[in-house]
């Protein structure tokens, strides 16, 4: 990672997607999971306070330092134990079969192979366990992706790596994990090329 990616990018995300609006459709993303959770790109730990009570244990993987520390006062605030056990989400360091649930929000988008790291999310879920996911990715409108495209080098290079044009059901669903019910709609605020987003839930067999 270089300077801009490890030290600016993760507070700027933080303050982009820490909003009251925003919260409340973590807490749809958060609400089926229980037992020992794996999150994809913990970043500040936002999604901490939208966690059931029945989780018992959150395993973290988060490439940045920055991003890490950002979450410590986060961390503190709550009683469920969290563990950064990884940096990079195309390489688990997880037996097969290890989590109950894997909670990714606002990453696929920067993830350098995200059918490699959804794979490996399959790998290390449990049979009956699922991928809870909030991302935002590519628009169905065709003005809105032919932007969304036009402008994915510059977002790259000041995103710390983030796509805007990424189909995020299509991704899931090719990984072979069983994709469930998917919400495709804007995302709190303005409507631009930045904010059409997926909640939803997929299973692994």
């Amino acid at each position: 990672m270089g300077w801009w990616e490890d030290r600016v990018v993760p507070g700027l995300v933080d303050r982009a997607l820490k909003g009251r609006e925003i919260g409340e459709v973590r807490t749809e993303a958060c609400a089926g999971l229980a037992g020992t959770v794996l999150e994809l790109g913990f970043g500040g730990g936002l999604n901490l306070r939208h966690l059931p009570t029945g989780v018992t244990r959150v395993d973290a993987v988060e490439p940045s330092d920055r991003g890490w520390a950002l979450s410590e006062r986060r961390r503190a605030r709550h009683d469920v134990p969290v563990a950064r056990v990884g940096l990079d989400g195309q390489r688990l360091d997880a037996a097969d079969a290890t989590y109950d649930h894997v909670l990714c929000t606002f990453t696929l988008c920067t993830i350098a192979d995200p059918a490699l790291a959804l794979a490996e999310v399959r790998r290390v879920l449990r049979p009956g366990g699922s991928l809870a996911f909030l991302e935002h990715g590519l628009a169905p409108t065709a003005g809105v992706a032919r932007w969304q495209r036009r402008l994915d080098p510059v977002q790259r290079r000041v995103a710390g790596g983030c796509h805007l044009s990424r189909d995020v059901p299509a991704l899931v669903t090719a990984s072979g994990l069983r994709l469930g019910p998917v919400r495709a709609a804007y995302l709190p605020g303005p409507r631009t090329p930045w904010t059409f987003g997926y909640l939803g839930t997929a299973t692994a067999s």
